[in-house]
Parts: C-alpha cells; structure tokens; sequence
C-alpha cells in the first residue's frame, strides 16, 4: 500500500493529529524534522552564547554575534531556495530527506571540531551551511505532507509539525545554552550533542517511506538568480497561493520582531535576567503550538482558511495590549524567575504574548495547509521554495526596521505597537484582495456561534474537478452554510433580489454568487446567468444551485425546476460531465433567516433576532453523486426530500 493509498483508504473521523504519530507515513518524518529543527537552534544558540560570553574576538563583538550568525543562516535561504524546490519536484522526496540529513551529519562532524577548537570562523562556516541544510529541507517539508496525508488531515498535519518545530526550536536553545555553559566540558559536549542529534535524524530518517518524485522530468535550472525569479512568478500565477504566500511571510515578519527583541524587551522594560527572557520564549514557544494543534480541532479537520481573520485579530489586539501592559511598568533592579513571576502585572505581560503567539499559529497553519492543496503537485516544491524567499526578505526587512526605530529612538514596546496596528492594516488589505479568507471567516463564526452545524456525508463533496451542488433553500444563509461545509470555494447561481438584502448582499458579490433574474423580467441576466454558471465548471470548481427558485415560504420542499439541467446540458455541449452531489439543510426552518414570520400577510425573515437562542441545532446531509442518467429534477427532489428524511 502507497502512503497516498493509506491515507485515502483512513475510514471518516478514524484518524486525528495525535494518531498521525502512530503511523509510518508521518511519524518517521515529524520526527526527523523535529530533530532537524533541535539540532539547528542547539548549535546556533550554544555558539552564540560561547561567542558572547566566552571567547574575546575583536573582530566579532558579543553585540554583532547575533546578528551576524542570523544573517549567515538566512542567506543561503535566499541563494539556494530555488535550486532546493526544484530538486525537490524532480527527486523521490524521501531520498532528498536521507541526503539533506547525510549533509547534517557531515556538518555536525565539522562543527564537533570547531566546537573543541573553540574555532569561531569554522563555526560560522558552520552556521551557512546549516542554513543551506533548512535551505533543502524546507520544500521537502512542506511538500511531502500533502502527499501522503489525506486533505481533511492536512490541518492537523501541519499543526502538529508547527507545533513540533517550535518545541524542538525552545529545546534546542535551552539545551544549547545550558551545555555550552558547563565547566570545562561545555564546548566537548555540545559537540557530540549535536553529532548524536544529527544521527538520531538520520536513522528515522530511514524509515520514511517512498514519496514520488512530482515531476521527475524537470529540468534544473542552476542559475539562481533567473530560476528565483521564475520560482515567483509560477507562484503569482494563481492569485489565491500567492497572495496566501505573502501572509505567510508577514507572519515572519510579525514574530521576527518579538522573537528578536526579547533578550533586550526583558533585561530593559521588565528588569529581568537571561531566565526571564528564556521564559518569554518558553510561552511564546508553547502558545504557537497550542494554536497551531487548535487548528484541527477548530477546523472540522478540514483545510479552514477562516481561522485566518481570527488569528489575524488577536495578533493585532495582544500585540496592541502588550504595548499597554508593558510601557508603565516602574524601574526595578534585574530580578530573577521568582522576583519576576511574583508580580501581577508580569502575568498580564505573560498572558498577551502567550495568546499573541497562540493566534499566530491560527493564522499560519491553515495558510500552510491551503498553498499545500492548491498549488499544482508538479511544482508544489517550487511554490514553497518561493515562499522560503519571501519569508527571508520579510524577516531581513523585519530586522532592518526594528533597527531603525529604535536607532530613531522609539521603545521595544512602540516597536510592538507599530507591529500589531499594522498587522491590522496588512490583514485587512489580505482580505480585502482575497476575500475568501473573509467568506469563510464569516461562515465559521455562523457555523461555530450562531448555530450547532452538524455535517454528514461531507466526503462526497468532491475533493477536486468541477461538480453542481443541488440543495434545498431554507434561508437567507443557506450560502454560507454551505461554505462553512466545503474545504473548496463554491460558486452558487442565486436570484438576483437576494443581492439587495443589506449585509447578505454585500457578502454574495464578495464570494462572486451569479445572481440570475426569470426569463421574463430579464432575459440577458437569466442566460448570462448560465454562460456563467459553464465556465465555472469549465474552470474546474464547484456550482450551487438551489433549484426551488426561491426560499421556501412554509418550510416544505418546493418542486425542483428544469434550470439545473440546462446547466448540464450546456456543460455536456462542451465535453464536460459534472458529477451532481444532492444535499439537504435541515432543521433551519424556523431560524432567524427562514420565512417564518408574518408581517402585512407576508412571510418575512430577519424580524426576530435569536428567535431560536444562540446554538441552535442545524444540519447539512451530502448523498453521493448521482448516476448521470437518473439526474432530472423530479429524481433530485427525490434524493434531496430522501437526506431530508421525509
């Protein structure tokens, strides 16, 4: 059995993120990355310190080293990320794993002899080449998990990868500068620590199993310069990646100014030593990986670009909160751990950075996840290649601004401030040119706190390929539901009054609904209608289509009419046969957006605000897609009325 095959054959709810840890497909790799990720900050962090407080050079300042060993490890990022993204398309993605960690080891033996040397230039080698190591296993990364994970595990996938990065980030540091720091041993031990690291790595590296190469015909462009540009351009070829690229980068962006700043944000805003500033890092460690495993469980396990907004939201509002909570703390000698918990504003200073970095990995994962089932398979390596370069330029761009407020005089926290206002400023524009983060945001929120939204049979709701969608319409929010339902966009053909109903109508131009007028009163509209209604097919997504005409006025099915088999009959015309997936929303009867209150003798909706209270119970059953010979409107009640259970 392929791991593509185990994971398709996984039966519904089998599998969640911890249970991925159980199984070959997974386990092996997360485990090499994380100990790939350990190794990496071990031997950064114990060099920085030996450099800091251990060795006398006049060339390299203690106040230069950090940035100089940052700078070195970024930069092979820039150099060689399109070369690794490109040998990861054409190479098995467990053979270029096995290299990148044969590399490590060969690395780690040179850094072991530096180490006892006590060598700082062979150490900075060091430093570049293990950034040209996170270089090629960086597309590897982020391009294997698509291929052996199910879509509806790629969120817990990469929550449980962020969150192990991030762990074995914490640990690495802690376990560097502890070593480093022993009495005559310190620089002997980190070297063999670090050698055994890279061995562990190695040999689960080993028990990986195949990933195919995506496209093994690939030609290798060795010029770096030529093939980065190229690498960016194939990822601005599709608008929704892209564009999902630079919020990934702008989160880099975000945390590189935290990160960066903590050392120097403990010593001189909160008057701590070096284990308060360890602390900041151990509870901005562990809120990004509390946020990033929330992501399955907040997703219904599906790729849930909504949970964006929200991340974005509280990164803005913890940000902006730190400034409030750190900028009048008074002056104190330097204290300790215990000084310093013992303080009750500490905690609130605590409290915002754990829940800033918790909402980062809301943000992130999902990002993660929907450029991993976007992008093409031939050039997934690529894109994510692409997006190593970006991430590079944000965080030296990061870094260089950070700089340069505080040489003009501003305070780590207005530096914070700045950050999070325009976090907001960023996020907003993101959505506004991608309004299908906001979309789903929306349908979340509806679906997660307005109602109790019960999905059955959502694996029928096809995974890629164009598709007609056919339901019942019960409500004003029959659309969003749907939304909230599918891990895809859908495009829904809906009557054209509907875009005159403020806020709902707002919402529909945003996710691009069709809206179609009866032939009699418009007949351009009604055929432009279904010419729009082909090329979404044609273009390979999904169409909804609510075949009653209207929403029902007494909560009963109303007889399906004929436009749906126009529509079939026109993509048929073209060579397209769409598979059609019959679905029923039920229990929405009586809500808030229903017909269900009289007003003048008319059925209206939207009079009775949490009629039924909030969390009331809804539902929405998919069936399988029907044999194209029996699709006709009478069999498509029929099936719709069958999930509706009368």
């Amino acid at each position: 059995m392929t791991p593509t095959t185990e994971a398709a054959s996984l039966p519904e709810g089998h599998a969640n993120q911890f249970t991925l840890l159980g199984q070959r497909r997974f386990a092996p790799f997360f485990w090499t990355q994380f100990a790939g990720a350990a190794n990496d900050n071990l031997f950064k962090f114990a060099f920085t310190v030996m450099v800091t407080y251990q060795l006398q050079l006049a060339w390299m300042p203690p106040a230069m080293a950090g940035l100089a060993i940052g700078a070195l490890f970024i930069l092979p990022f820039l150099l060689f990320s399109a070369t690794a993204g490109q040998l990861t398309d054409k190479h098995d993605k467990t053979k270029m794993i096995r290299f990148v960690k044969n590399l490590e080891i060969a690395i780690m033996a040179i850094a072991a002899w530096g180490f006892l040397r006590a060598d700082a230039v062979v150490l900075l080698g060091c430093v570049f080449l293990m950034g040209l190591h996170s270089t090629l296993f960086g597309p590897v990364k982020f391009a294997y998990l698509p291929q052996v994970l199910a879509p509806r595990e790629l969120t817990g996938g990469n929550g449980m990868v962020e969150m192990g990065t991030f762990v074995a980030i914490l640990l690495g540091q802690v376990a560097g500068g502890l070593l480093v720091a022993l009495p005559q041993v310190g620089h002997a031990t980190v070297a063999v620590a670090c050698l055994l690291l890279a061995l562990a790595g190695r040999a689960v590296a080993q028990a990986i199993p195949p990933a195919p190469a995506t496209d093994p015909g690939l030609a290798i462009n060795w010029n770096p310069v030529s093939e980065t540009w190229r690498n960016l351009k194939l990822a601005h070829g599709n608008r929704v990646v892209f564009r999902s690229l630079l919020g990934i980068s702008w989160m880099w962006f975000f945390g590189a100014v935290f990160l960066a700043q903590f050392p120097s944000f403990a010593k001189e805003v909160l008057h701590g030593d070096e284990q308060v500033a360890s602390l900041l890092l151990v509870v901005f460690s562990v809120g990004i990986g509390v946020g990033s495993l929330l992501c399955e469980t907040l997703s219904r396990r599906q790729v849930e670009i909504g949970l964006v907004p929200l991340g974005a939201i509280g990164m803005s509002v913890f940000a902006i909160d730190l400034y409030f909570a750190s900028r009048g703390l008074p002056a104190a000698a330097q204290m300790g751990l215990d000084a310093f918990t013992a303080q009750p504003a500490h905690w609130r200073v605590m409290a915002d950075l754990g829940l800033l970095s918790l909402f980062a990995g809301l943000y992130s994962v999902p990002m993660y996840a929907l450029i991993q089932m976007r992008s093409q398979p031939t050039h997934r390596a690529r894109i994510i290649a692409a997006n190593n370069i970006l991430n590079a330029l944000f965080m030296i761009a990061s870094s260089v601004i950070a700089g340069a407020l505080l040489k003009a005089g501003f305070t780590i926290p207005q530096i914070f401030l700045f950050t999070g206002i325009a976090n907001a400023v960023v996020a907003f524009y993101i959505f506004m040119l991608v309004p299908e983060y906001l979309l789903r945001f929306v349908a979340w929120v509806l679906s997660r706190f307005v109602y109790r939204f019960d999905i059955r049979g959502q694996e029928h709701i096809p995974e890629e390929g164009a598709a007609v969608l056919v339901c019942n319409h019960v409500s004003f929010i029959d659309a969003v539901l749907l939304m909230a339902a599918s891990p895809r966009p859908i495009r829904f053909i809906m009557d054209h009054r509907i875009f005159r109903v403020p806020l709902l109508g707002w919402l529909f131009r945003l996710a691009k609904a069709i809206p179609i007028a009866p032939q009699k009163e418009d007949p351009a509209a009604y055929e432009q209608a279904f010419a729009d209604a082909v090329q979404v097919l044609r273009e390979g997504d999904l169409l909804a289509i609510f075949p009653e005409g209207a929403i029902t006025r007494d909560g009963s099915l109303q007889p399906f009419k004929g436009g749906v088999m126009k529509i079939l009959e026109a993509a048929r015309a073209e060579g397209l046969e769409p598979p059609v997936v019959p679905m029923a929303l039920t229990n929405l009867w009586g809500s808030y957006f229903s017909r269900i209150e009289q007003r003048d003798g008319q059925q209206v909706a939207m009079v009775r605000p949490f009629r039924r209270g909030l969390f009331s119970r809804v539902g929405l059953r998919v069936g399988s897609a029907m044999p194209r010979a029996e699709v006709q409107p009478e069999s498509l009640q029929r099936r719709v009325s069958v999930l509706l259970g009368t």
